[in-house]
């Protein structure tokens, strides 16, 4: 290696950022451009009987009207539930939903005329709760729903002798969990300009993830060739999952430009950001464990109800991650899961950072520690007892390859001193342990056909030796663009000045599924260093031919090339980049990724399959205020296994990030409703933790090179959430002897369990177990 892997290298993209020269969807303008409101929905589950835009059309400089039933045709990020329309068709499905839209000269006159469009309603029955969707409906929110329910996906799994596990068991636990939903908060809220051109191709400029399932969602709703479709995504402030489905927004701001012939941009405000949601869902859920007498787990047993809201998004997937991604980093010889997700009358709820894992293994991580408690044990031992081994499979054919969650678990133990502060601490003061395990990339594609590589990396060599990388990637300010940067310096043994990573716009850059599922680091990682190796091929016959020396002699190495035992040899990298272009005139390679095949052959045995998994381990230590219920997250060590961290700087900034958000979710985060009416859409009212809240955050950095990573790398960006939620849980009631587990875990609902411990006989700490860990 030449240093660029490894080292705390700055984004490369910062520089534009910090002087406030990046520009974002919403910074751009076109030549004659419109502006677009959307008219929203003031019921939540209602026939549309008329639109009257007699009104809204005398407002001066309207250019356009539009209804659902012009563009009707559905789309969705998954091709199996594509249920979403741009514009609502024929009724709504909750508050806030798109009912028309309006294009205007001006921003003013386009929402003064939005306000005058007048919608007559007919309501239907409204289901906010559920638990009453899964039978009994009289009026299914979508037709497709089986039966007399809103069901919009259920998943049953068994492998092992379940029943046998507990009715053999030593000890049993069960954990019956209840979550609100969350949004992802991010700085940017979402924007589009849609510019239908006079030589018949749509761009699109969007703040997306995905701007390939955008292109095909494009394509698909306007009846468009998909080379009449360019998506550029410019600058994005910040994703989190909420920007990783193709939006009504994106696709209304494209028909009022094909109704136009004019660009029209589109900017949510932020209370429409709410209501477009597509973030974490609420969900109950209830995990039982089963154990032998010495804390070997024997079986898992997970069910989970969850609210999907008015439409499907990445709902499926969801729904089979709440039960799959619990099989990690446990060994569990048994395992039941029953999921249902079903529609509700709120708004849509989507991906949001570690999607469909982040309950459950609040739940589960909550039932080991009560385990551990029963048996007496230090809840760290019953963990060390009970982990995966590297280089196995799990019962549900997921294939671990590199795993160092024992060495995580050991190395946040040591850091926070955990044996002396255990059961230890002051009352009010407490320490909490969690795990988790998450995916590096989905190992199959949302979209089969046609059939392509995950990730595809071009490389382009300029006549001034600079580097131009192109792929279809999407930077969300996790830092992509610099690991792709670094990726292939390293290969080149070229300064990263050299690499200039080209923005995302589908007419030249190849397909990349796009960033969710963290699968941008593992999959784009390994396609940039197999581009990069065969433009080193190139450059490797050009040195050979310059010097007489067979090709595979040289070796890059300082801007150069040199053969070891010839310094005579040594050819600059610009030298060698004429040479090799001298009868092409460029400079080319392109490289892929394509992940093996993984998985069992039963119904959803591809789900969770992964081409390698992240592990982690948490300690937090709190200070839970008694007489107000403020819970205080004082310093956390987070132990994380993301295999070789290609650069420490970002892997450090996404731990940090997802514990600031995780603590969001557990401390106070959550969407208000009344009935089906969105109480709080507001960052006002919505509170997010502050700078001021964060702890002091350890990163250990602890894992070894994945055999298959590029560079022995592994995910880094949802894996890191998980664990917090339970660690400052379980530090809490090692603090006060009480256990939550419905978040959020809001002061007034902590001072109402404080009081009434009090009533119920005092606040007093839990036992110490018989024995520390060894």
């Amino acid at each position: 290696m030449t240093g660029t892997i490894g080292g705390r290298v700055p984004l490369v993209d910062g520089p534009q950022k910090v002087t406030g020269r990046a520009q974002y969807a919403g910074d751009l303008q076109r030549p004659g451009m419109l502006h677009a409101k959307i008219v929203r929905s003031t019921e939540a589950h209602a026939r549309i009987l008329s639109i009257d835009f007699s009104a809204a059309r005398e407002v001066p400089g309207v250019a356009a009207l539009l209804s659902g039933e012009r563009y009707p045709r559905t789309f969705g990020v998954l091709p199996i539930t594509q249920d979403e329309t741009l514009l609502a068709v024929g009724k709504v499905r909750y508050r806030g939903e798109g009912v028309a839209a309006v294009a205007a000269t001006t921003v003013e006159a386009a929402e003064r005329a939005a306000r005058l469009v007048k919608v007559e309603y007919e309501p239907l029955p409204e289901y906010d709760d559920p638990r009453d969707s899964t039978g009994g409906v009289t009026v299914k929110i979508h037709d497709e729903s089986p039966g007399s329910t809103n069901l919009q996906k259920e998943v049953r799994q068994e492998f092992g002798p379940v029943d046998e596990a507990f009715h053999s068991a030593a000890h049993t636990v069960e954990v019956s969990g209840t979550f609100q939903g969350v949004t992802h908060a991010a700085l940017e809220p979402h924007a589009v300009i849609a510019e239908y051109g006079p030589d018949g191709r749509l761009t699109v400029w969007a703040s997306t993830q995905v701007p390939h399932y955008l292109h095909r969602a494009l394509a698909r709703v306007f009846d468009l060739p998909a080379h009449r479709v360019r998506v550029i995504k410019p600058e994005v402030g910040g994703g989190f999952g909420g920007k990783g489905d193709p939006m009504p927004h994106e696709l209304v701001a494209a028909a009022l430009s094909l109704e136009t012939r004019r660009p029209v941009k589109l900017v949510l405000s932020r209370e429409e950001v709410f209501y477009l949601n597509h973030g974490r869902h609420p969900t109950r859920n209830k995990v039982r464990l089963a154990a032998g007498a010495d804390g070997t787990l024997t079986g898992l047993e997970v069910e989970a109800l969850i609210d999907g809201g008015a439409s499907s998004s990445f709902g499926t997937v969801t729904t089979y991650y709440n039960g799959v991604l619990s099989v990690g980093p446990y060994r569990i010889p048994a395992f039941r899961y029953h999921g249902q997700r079903v529609y509700t009358n709120h708004p849509p709820s989507g991906a949001m950072r570690a999607h469909g894992s982040v309950n459950t293994r609040y739940s589960l991580e909550v039932a080991m520690d009560i385990l551990a408690e029963r048996l007496g044990m230090d809840p760290t031992e019953l963990r060390l007892r009970n982990f995966l081994p590297p280089n196995t499979t799990t019962l549900n054919e997921f294939r671990i390859t590199s795993n160092s969650v024992r060495e995580c678990l050991l190395a946040a133990r040591e850091r926070s001193g955990w044996a002396k502060k255990f059961r230890s601490l002051p009352l009010g003061q407490g320490i909490g342990v969690g795990c988790g395990f998450f995916i590096s990339g989905s190992n199959s594609p949302i979209h089969f056909t046609p059939k392509f590589p995950q990730s595809t990396v071009h490389l382009k060599v300029d006549v001034d030796g600079g580097v131009t990388v192109h792929s279809g990637a999407a930077d969300i300010g996790q830092g992509s663009q610099t690991v792709l940067a670094q990726v292939v310096a390293e290969v080149l043994g070229v300064p990263i000045e050299r690499i200039h990573v080209s923005e995302v716009d589908t007419d030249t850059s190849p397909v990349d599924l796009g960033s969710y599922s963290s699968r941008v680091t593992f999959m784009m990682g390994n396609a940039a260093e197999r581009a990069a190796r065969s433009l080193l091929e190139q450059l490797k016959k050009a040195a050979s031919d310059l010097t007489g020396l067979p090709a595979p002699s040289f070796v890059p190495a300082g801007d150069a090339l040199s053969a070891p035992g010839h310094p005579e040899a040594t050819i600059d990298f610009l030298t060698a980049v004429h040479k090799a272009m001298e009868h092409s005139g460029a400079l080319q390679s392109s490289g892929s990724y394509e992940s093996p095949p993984l998985g069992g052959s039963f119904k959803g045995a591809k789900a969770g399959t992964s081409p390698a998994y992240s592990f982690s381990a948490y300690v937090a230590q709190v200070d839970v205020d008694l007489d107000t219920g403020r819970i205080g997250v004082g310093k956390v060590w987070a132990a994380f296994d993301c295999g070789t961290p290609l650069n420490p700087l970002l892997v450090e900034g996404q731990i940090e990030g997802s514990i600031h958000m995780g603590l969001g979710q557990l401390l106070g985060e959550e969407l208000r409703y009344r009935k089906t009416r969105l109480m709080n859409p507001s960052l006002l009212d919505y509170k997010t933790v502050s700078a001021t809240e964060m702890p002091e955050v350890e990163c250990l950095l602890v894992g070894k090179a994945d055999p298959e990573g590029p560079f022995g790398a592994k995910e880094a960006g949802e894996g890191p959430l998980p664990p917090i939620l339970p660690a400052v849980a379980n530090a809490v009631y090692d603090a006060i002897g009480i256990r939550f587990t419905d978040l959020p875990l809001t002061p007034d609902r902590v001072w109402r369990a404080l009081r009434d411990a009090e009533k119920a006989g005092g606040l007093r700490k839990p036992r110490p177990p018989e024995a520390h860990a060894r």
